[in-house]
């Protein structure tokens, strides 16, 4: 069964979060701050963080960089801020997923099976391919990367976007597509996720991500993976 931890101060949001999950069976943890919350991510494991930015002994972004220097868990952020550098900074931080306050229950569930899809580990098959480049390896098998004998941490979304490029190794992967095949088939216009991705995988994987040769920008068209 799929464990929730929701993170949020306002407890009717709690609330109506904890009966809707609960009755379509998942199991539901909830923190009010911060603090308690970084406890209970260490403590009961959850699949998936559904997370307030406005708590009331941290930002929501330090909660994020807390469990990015230990867990892969997806992390959606459930926040009144809908600026885009605020998003960004949400996502940059490690977050996978952004929906602004008021929202759509349905739409709210619909994200959170996408996140814990994207987490979800695959089978084998087609999957036992590993590609490799002048600094770094993917084994899409083992869902792992290794860059100068180190294995790299990557987030389920750094993941699979990566996953999604390496597969076209050589073509150019429409912004669209992208975004439907990492976040789901009701997005298509947030090009700033890949904006704030492709900078991360570039970060963990270039050896100048200023000047990259394998996750290369085709503007206002998509991304091409080179080996």
């Amino acid at each position: 069964m799929t464990r929730v931890l929701v993170i949020d101060d306002e407890p009717q949001i709690v609330r109506a979060l904890v009966i809707n999950l609960k009755a379509r069976k998942y199991e539901v943890d909830a923190a009010f701050d911060g603090a308690t919350a970084l406890q209970l991510v260490a403590a009961r494991r959850p699949d998936v963080v559904v997370l307030d930015l406005g708590l009331p002994d941290m930002d929501g972004v330090e909660v994020i960089k807390g469990l990015r220097g230990w867990t892969r868990v997806p992390i959606i952020v459930l926040s009144a801020r809908h600026t885009s550098d605020e998003k960004v900074e949400a996502l940059d931080a490690g977050a996978d997923d952004y929906v602004t306050k008021p929202f759509g229950m349905d739409e709210l569930l619909a994200r959170l099976r996408a996140a814990v899809r994207r987490a979800e580990p695959t089978g084998g098959g087609e999957d036992d391919v590993v590609v490799e480049t002048a600094g770094f390896t993917v084994d899409l098998a083992a869902k792992k990367v290794n860059r100068g004998g180190v294995d790299v941490r990557l987030t389920p979304t750094e993941w699979q976007l990566l996953e999604v490029l390496v597969r076209n190794t050589g073509r150019l992967v429409g912004q669209k597509q992208l975004l439907q095949e990492v976040w789901g088939p009701s997005y298509g216009k947030e090009t700033n996720y890949l904006r704030v991705y492709m900078a991360q995988l570039r970060r963990k994987l270039e050896a100048d991500p200023s000047h990259p040769k394998h996750f290369i920008t085709e503007p206002g068209m998509g991304y091409r993976f080179e080996r």
